[in-house]
């Protein structure tokens, strides 16, 4: 899960990217990069680190032009610790390419080694990334051959790039010398849109809320298996690049990833979970009698929205429990699961009179591995409460994700081969209440009836790509981010809602 954003304007971009991506920094913790091209020359800083550590003055100062592109950062494979895996990737030939992607490219292993015997190109990481880097050159290179690259050009190498990618993937990429190119997946698995601010500047990014933040005005959405082309002079082209596209949204930008303040595909995230809200409450009636429940609150951030319209739906008082420490970062401790034990407690506090001799009810926007929520119900507890009841704005997550989200092996996803009641015994609550799968594709889908659906593979199996079996997602587990046996596990999904 990454965010990305690139800007073609009349006056310096540095500052504008860095905006941006500070708007996106809840996509990616992990790196950040920036690329900005003057002339034909690219000038690029990246490295590991929260935007505002990556960024000095000194690198900013060495970031002149009025094009650019950037992004922040959560890996899902390669090596987590690899600074040569942070983004943008960069190739000499043809033109000279940048290039950042939100995604996960499932034919990447085939992909590299396609690049190596037929086009004869040379992939330096495990990052697939850079294979889809190397593609997109390739493809250019052909459609270019002995003719001026026009958007024509152009947009015959991504129709060229569609036929070989598979997968996910939002892609910002800049030519040198000619401008900047963004496209999307033919199922739109992963959010682009565009915008325009006042003074002429256009920006991409993977949610409004990075335009409307730096003072751009919304446009549109770039639609599935689209392709978009900005010459430097501003003047976008545009063209319907991949055959049969179909609009599949990932279904968790909308429970999880996004955040509230964005619309994406036309459906406002905030609502989304508001509806989400107004589902699980049919859900938590026919489990726990309304009678029963003293107080809801919320596990922070993501799952507010739907707490509040649960509370108000069983009229019930909604009160904050738990308060974030937002300023904790990593913590040097004995590795394995107390490191993240001790990381929910370090970053999450109670707020006691809440809890004190009440039946709670607990409300999280998803459950994956299990181990924050069991932490949390025990937080609960120790807090004084009488009975806590934990429920979940989203269904049981069964399957892994292999569109760019570092969700877990099947064997880590505690609701994996497991009953509700098997799942409610080892996270320790009094009772447990998980969204309904159609329920919630209905509660988002009907936010925006022209969607062709979701991809909700991780809570109902299913793989709009309609590549991928039990061998295709061993290969990619094999390629997911190593974690070194020393370093906190400080993914979004293993903390889910703590690190916003």
């Amino acid at each position: 899960m990454c965010g990305i954003v690139g800007v073609v304007s009349n006056a310096p971009v540095n500052q504008l990217l860095y905006d941006a991506l500070l708007l996106l920094q809840h996509r990616g913790q992990d790196a950040a990069g920036i690329v900005t091209l003057l002339e034909r020359k690219f000038f690029m800083h990246k490295a590991k680190g929260m935007v505002r550590d990556v960024f000095r003055t000194r690198n900013m100062r060495a970031l002149p032009g009025n094009v650019g592109l950037g992004q922040v950062r959560y890996p899902t494979a390669g090596n987590a610790y690899s600074e040569e895996e942070a983004q943008p990737f960069y190739v000499n030939a043809p033109f000279g390419i940048v290039l950042v992607h939100n995604g996960n490219l499932t034919n990447a292993h085939a992909l590299r080694s396609e690049l190596f015997s037929t086009d004869h190109r040379h992939t330096n990481t495990e990052s697939d990334s850079e294979v889809l880097l190397n593609v997109l050159a390739h493809e250019l290179e052909r459609a270019s051959r002995g003719v001026p690259l026009n958007p024509a050009e152009v947009f015959a190498a991504v129709r060229s790039v569609y036929k070989r990618l598979r997968g996910s993937y939002a892609v910002v990429s800049l030519i040198a010398g000619h401008g900047l190119l963004a496209f999307r997946d033919p199922h739109g698995i992963r959010p682009l849109c565009m915008g325009r601010s006042a003074d002429g500047t256009v920006m991409v990014a993977s949610e409004s809320v990075a335009l409307e933040g730096s003072g751009h005005t919304f446009e549109r959405n770039i639609a599935p298996g689209e392709a978009v082309f900005i010459d430097l002079q501003g003047n976008v082209h545009s063209m319907q690049c991949a055959e049969a596209a179909t609009l599949n949204p990932c279904i968790f930008e909308f429970v999880y990833l996004a955040r509230p303040d964005s619309v994406l595909d036309g459906i406002s995230v905030y609502q989304a979970r508001l509806n989400l809200g107004e589902t699980l409450a049919k859900r938590v009636v026919s489990t726990v009698p309304p009678n029963q429940i003293d107080v809801i609150i919320p596990i922070p951030e993501s799952s507010r929205p739907s707490a509040t319209q649960l509370a108000h739906l069983l009229g019930i008082p909604y009160r904050e429990g738990f308060v974030k420490n937002r300023y904790v970062g990593r913590t040097f401790i004995m590795p394995g699961q107390g490191v993240r034990k001790k990381s929910v407690r370090q970053k999450l506090n109670v707020i006691a009179s809440e809890f004190k001799g009440r039946n709670v009810l607990l409300v999280d926007d998803s459950i994956v591995r299990g181990t924050t929520s069991r932490e949390i119900v025990q937080m609960a507890r120790d807090a004084g409460a009488r009975k806590v009841y934990l429920a979940s704005a989203a269904p049981p997550v069964r399957y892994p994700n292999v569109y760019g989200i570092d969700m877990p092996t099947k064997d880590e996803l505690v609701a994996h081969d497991r009953t509700v009641e098997e799942v409610r015994e080892l996270i320790g609550c009094d009772a447990l209440i998980y969204q309904d799968v159609d329920a919630m594709k209905r509660a988002v889908g009907s936010l925006n009836p022209k969607l062709d659906g979701f991809d909700a593979s991780c809570f109902d199996g299913v793989y709009v790509t309609g590549d991928i079996d039990t061998e295709a997602i061993t290969r990619m587990n094999g390629n997911r981010p190593r974690i070194e046996e020393t370093e906190e596990d400080s993914s979004r999904l293993a903390l889910p809602n703590l690190s916003e």
